[in-house]
């Protein structure tokens, strides 16, 4: 009787909490209302939501499931540091363990961007250490970092882990030192293509003597050398080092000495790839020379290689032994030749991302193409890229790599030589393409062998590949070309347009027709004042809009900055513009840059740099 009671009550209870009724009890008078146990139940929920995407979409159905979704973010994605005050972001956000900051816009790698413009860490390092001693993680790309900041950064976080540089500067060895020695839970340390002063700092002896948590170094971009007995010893401490990019004072008999003693890695960057010169000139040495064949052999976790850096083409089949296990092959430093590049690619049956110069030729890519069946993403840098060469690759790499590789989702292409035949070929064999980015070197060229416009490629590239949502298009295209983008390209998000275009007709369709559009960057292009103001609706739901070298006034720029409160307006000259100039030009704009802020102007404009 006692136990059909209690489950009496029980089920009583369990009533009332699936139907939000606060327990009432004698005992406890606390009660607990419907949207706190929705909050709790969506708190729960919101931890499985990785998609940046997807949170913010969550953050705008209410205020309650916005409190939420701020409480239960802990990675931080900010695309633009002056979108938002750090004060903003740590009164919304009080929890964050990772952040990553985007500074300068992306056109700043082709030196389009003047020196010293801004996107300062300094800010945000300063508040973020007050706000969130938990940190573990800060990924900065294009940021304006000193060694300072560094210093405060090693300081305020005790338990920091992942400290990743991307095409960052202002800081020096003895930045990169202080974090090697004061953050003593370190996994990942990635320096990438950013510019890093030589301080004459022994930074690798820095580290902690015993065991450390290193799982990922990086340095391929760091221009000085290394004390490589450092180096060993701290690779030999790291039982759990995956990931090792060295700089191109590793000759390739220390890289042996690496890889023997570290046979766990996953991804190697090689360092230089040739013969330190006293050995590979003495031949009686030549004879020991180690077997770099076996030490690739016993890395048979390896599945990413990347490096090359004065590559001596000899050596170069001394990686056959991994070939068949990389699913990630990058020789964007190596000049091969494609002699040199076949006998290797033809064993790489896994590949899955391949970047690589031109000089591998179109017969190179052909070759790719013939073996390499699950390929998803390629790049082709330029060996030599000025805009009056001819190029060793052109639409028949291109053809043969959309044939023969038909899983394909991303593809940068540089080039001098192409046809509406290959583009359009690219698109029907590989409509899973997300990302095409081909960038024709050399203003306004046409299809290399009918001598028309590129309309016809670029028209099939949107019309086929249905989930594309970054683009990049150059050559000679008219208004044409941007109509059927406008038409067709309902997910781009990202678009880049160099040497294009007829009129701002172009501008214009591309404003009204590209719903999902974010990112629009442009160069060298006719389009002005009209074709601006036709996106005034458009710039307050845009992350920014960059147009150099095109057709703009002063006046257009500031009629936008006064209809869109929200949206900041920068206007600045390129570095060789002269006072007699810009008096003659004084309404002229060389470069327009805006971008949506929720805190208004930044600050720290130079005064080179005009806030309309």
């Amino acid at each position: 009787m006692a136990e059909e009671e209690d489950l009496s009550e029980m089920a009583k209870d369990v009533e009332r909490h699936l139907k939000l009724d606060p327990p009432s009890s004698q005992a406890d008078n606390k009660s607990v209302s419907p949207d706190h146990v929705l909050e709790n139940v969506l708190e729960n929920v919101l931890k499985f939501l990785t998609s940046k995407r997807d949170r913010n979409a969550v953050s705008l159905v209410c205020r309650s499931w916005h409190r939420v979704e701020a409480q239960t973010r802990f990675d931080v994605f900010i695309g633009n540091c002056y979108s938002l005050s750090p004060a903003r972001l740590t009164r919304r956000f009080t929890r964050v363990k990772s952040l990553f900051l985007k500074g300068k816009p992306r056109f700043a790698d082709f030196n389009l961007m003047p020196p010293d413009w801004g996107a300062q860490f300094a800010p945000w390092v300063a508040v973020t250490a007050k706000a969130y001693p938990w940190l573990e993680k800060v990924t900065l790309k294009r940021m304006f970092v000193t060694d300072d900041d560094l210093a405060l950064l090693a300081a305020s976080f005790p338990g920091f882990k992942e400290l990743v540089l991307i095409c960052c500067e202002g800081f020096g060895t003895s930045g990169v030192a202080v974090v090697a020695n004061k953050c003593r839970q370190l996994k990942v340390l990635d320096l990438i293509e950013s510019e890093v002063t030589d301080d004459e700092v022994d930074w690798i002896s820095c580290f902690p003597e015993g065991e450390t948590n290193l799982e990922s170094l990086s340095f391929d971009c760091v221009v000085s050398p290394i004390n490589f007995k450092a180096l060993e010893g701290l690779v030999v401490r790291s039982p759990f080092l995956k990931k090792l990019r060295t700089n191109r004072f590793v000759s390739l008999e220390e890289l042996h000495l690496l890889m023997v003693r570290a046979p766990q890695l996953t991804s190697l960057g090689t360092g230089s790839f040739s013969s330190s010169s006293s050995t590979h000139n003495n031949a009686a040495q030549s004879e020991q020379e180690p077997d770099y064949a076996s030490a690739f052999r016993a890395c048979r976790s390896l599945v990413c290689l990347s490096g090359f850096r004065e590559l001596t083409s000899e050596y170069l089949p001394a990686i056959s032994p991994v070939c068949a296990n990389l699913t990630s092959l990058n020789f964007s430093y190596a000049n091969v030749s494609p002699d040199v590049f076949r006998p290797i690619i033809r064993n790489c049956h896994n590949i899955r991302v391949f970047w690589a110069l031109d000089s591998i030729c179109d017969e190179g890519l052909q070759a790719v193409a013939e073996t390499c069946k699950e390929l998803r993403e390629l790049r082709i840098f330029p060996f030599d890229p000025s805009e009056d060469s001819e190029g060793p690759v052109s639409g028949l790499g291109l053809q043969a790599i959309s044939e023969g590789c038909k899983k394909l989702e991303s593809i940068l292409y540089f080039c001098q030589r192409m046809t509406n035949v290959a583009v359009t070929a690219m698109s029907e064999n590989c409509p899973e393409l997300t990302v095409f980015r081909l960038c024709i070197m050399g203003r306004h060229r046409p299809d290399h062998v009918t001598g028309k416009p590129m309309d016809d490629g670029f028209g099939a590239i949107v019309k086929n590949c249905k989930k594309l949502t970054r683009l990049a298009v150059s050559g000679l295209l008219t208004d044409q070309a941007f109509s059927l983008i406008g038409e067709y390209g309902k997910l781009i998000r990202t678009l880049s347009v160099a040497f294009a275009g007829d009129s701002d007709m172009g501008l214009r369709y591309i404003l009204e027709g590209c719903p999902k559009l974010e990112k629009l960057e442009i160069r060298d292009s006719p389009f002005g004042d009209v074709g601006l103001r036709s996106g005034m609706h458009r710039y307050n739901d845009m992350r920014f809009v960059w147009m150099s070298s095109c057709r703009l006034s002063r006046g257009s720029c500031s009629e936008i900055a006064r209809a869109l409160p929200s949206v900041v307006v920068e206007v600045f000259g390129s570095d060789d513009d002269d006072d007699d100039d810009e008096e003659d030009n004084a309404d002229y704009v060389e470069t327009l840059y805006m971008y949506r802020s929720l805190d208004g102007p930044r600050k720290d404009a130079p005064k080179f740099v005009t806030i309309l």
